[in-house]
Order: structure tokens, then C-alpha cells, then sequence
């Protein structure tokens, strides 16, 4: 189970404009979903090492403000619908889905894959858009997924549009929070910016799934200062590296070019 450790006061990581207050608040509503719909104080304390006082303080006051519900059956918090209005407020503000969106549905249909748009969190990537294809061995996430940024396709995609010195920020990420040894992930970075080098896209067989394959390609916008990436993913048992690599991997490059010329064209 991850746990997040938040100092006392500012350090000299975060700076003096650093809110450890809100800090906390934000890591408890974080705790929430992979299968935990319902916390308490007593394990909200126990996921995010915050002191149980405080945990109940920041508790009270995100079901005051609607981020949070309370269940008296129960006696334990759920997310309320303060924390969905942010989220439609994101993917309402968050163009690019909108443009990709027919795209990606056209690729889906044609590769009998999923096709998603992922964004970083943290070690991980969260979807932010989704298309299903309509075969029987689909891949079925759905948007607010999260997938791990050095195991999937997706997030290898977007470490590999970075430099060396903006991964590093990623990496440390990565060591905190995966529970795979860095002596093990370290070998597929390598092969992914290879593979990046060679086609423009990254590709991951039964890495963190055994039964899922792969393709990612990032869409680099604002020079570079937004990066978000693409992925087309399904059962392994089809998707050989051979398939990925002469199919799969230059059709999502192509919708992510189409997308990319549509939205600097627009800006």
C-alpha cells in the first residue's frame, strides 16, 4: 500500500510557498478509487501518515466543502460530487480530447483495440479520454484509469519526450512508488527510447499485464511545455512486436500527427 509522507512545515524541496495544509487535504482524496471506495480516519492516517487529528480536521472540512461524503452506517468517507465537477471541468478544458476523440474512435473500430489519451500523476498516467473497439478481446478501462509510467507504452511514450534532466523528475517519482526494483525497469527504458529513436513510438509486450500489449506516441504542444500521451493497446496473444511495429505503431502515429496539426492550427 503507497504511502505519501508529508513534513510538518516547508523544507527546502518544496519552498516557503509550499501549503502543507492543502498538501494533505489533496493526498486523502487521492487515497480514494483502486477498489477503495470507502475509507475511514483511522486508515486515511494509516495510507498517508498523517496524525489521525489532522486527518480528522481535513476530513470534516472537505465534507463541509462537498469533496467528500460521510457515511454514518458506515463511519467512513466516500468522494462526493465536488471532486467530479473538477474533473468535467479539466475534460472541459482539455481540448485536444474533443479533436482526437473521432480519430481514435476510427482506430478502434479498425484495429479492434483501445485507443487512450493519458496525462502524468505522480508514477502513473491517469486517462483522461478512451475508444473501445467492438472485438471480444478488448482492453476495457475506462476514463480516470491509471496505468504505471515505466511499464506501460503510454508512459514510456512520454518519458521519452523528454530530455534526460526532465526525466529525472519522473525517475524519482518512479523509485518512490514502484513496486518493481529500478534494476528491472531500468533495461526497458532503455529499450523504449531505442525503440522511440527508431519508429517514434514505444511498445510494451506483457509488461505490466501478461495478457496486454502495446503502442505509445506523445503529443509534444507549447514547446514542449505540455506533454500528454496516446496509447493502442490489446490482448498480447495478437499483438506481436511484428504488429506493432509494421501496423499498429504508424497508424497512432498518424492520428497523433492528425491531432497535433489540428490543434496548433487552432491556437
Amino acid at each position: 500500500m503507497r504511502k505519501t509522507q508529508l513534513a510538518d512545515g516547508p523544507d527546502q524541496n518544496k519552498g516557503h510557498n509550499y501549503v502543507t495544509a492543502l498538501a494533505r487535504g489533496l493526498e486523502l482524496l487521492r487515497c480514494f478509487g483502486d477498489a477503495a471506495e470507502y475509507l475511514g480516519n483511522a486508515e486515511l492516517a494509516k495510507r498517508t501518515d498523517i496524525p489521525r487529528p489532522t486527518v480528522s480536521r481535513l476530513t470534516a472540512t472537505l465534507t463541509h466543502l462537498g469533496y467528500l461524503l460521510y457515511m454514518p452506517h458506515l463511519e467512513k468517507y466516500r468522494l462526493g460530487p465536488r471532486v467530479l465537477d473538477l474533473g468535467y471541468r479539466y475534460l472541459a478544458s482539455e481540448g485536444v480530447g474533443g479533436i482526437a476523440q473521432p480519430f481514435m474512435q476510427d482506430l478502434a473500430d479498425a484495429t479492434d483495440c483501445m485507443v487512450a489519451i493519458g496525462v502524468p500523476e505522480g508514477a502513473h498516467l491517469t486517462y483522461t479520454h478512451t475508444c473501445q473497439g467492438k472485438g471480444p478481446l478488448i482492453l476495457r478501462l475506462q476514463v480516470g484509469s491509471r496505468v504505471p509510467m515505466a511499464l506501460s507504452s503510454m508512459g514510456l511514450a512520454f518519458l521519452a519526450a523528454h530530455d534526460e534532466a526532465d526525466r529525472e523528475v519522473y525517475y524519482e517519482k518512479i523509485r518512490e512508488e514502484s513496486r518493481v526494483p529500478w534494476s528491472e525497469i531500468e533495461p526497458l527504458l532503455e529499450r523504449a527510447y531505442a525503440d522511440y529513436e527508431r519508429y517514434g513510438f514505444c511498445m510494451t509486450e506483457s509488461t505490466w499485464s501478461r495478457d496486454i500489449s502495446g503502442v505509445g506516441v506523445p503529443l509534444v504542444l507549447e514547446n514542449g511545455q505540455r506533454v500528454m500521451s496516446f496509447n493502442c493497446g490489446g490482448a498480447s496473444q495478437r499483438l506481436t512486436r511484428e504488429v506493432m511495429i509494421e501496423n499498429l505503431g504508424p497508424r497512432l502515429k498518424e492520428v497523433v500527427d492528425q491531432v497535433r496539426q489540428l490543434v496548433v492550427g487552432g491556437d
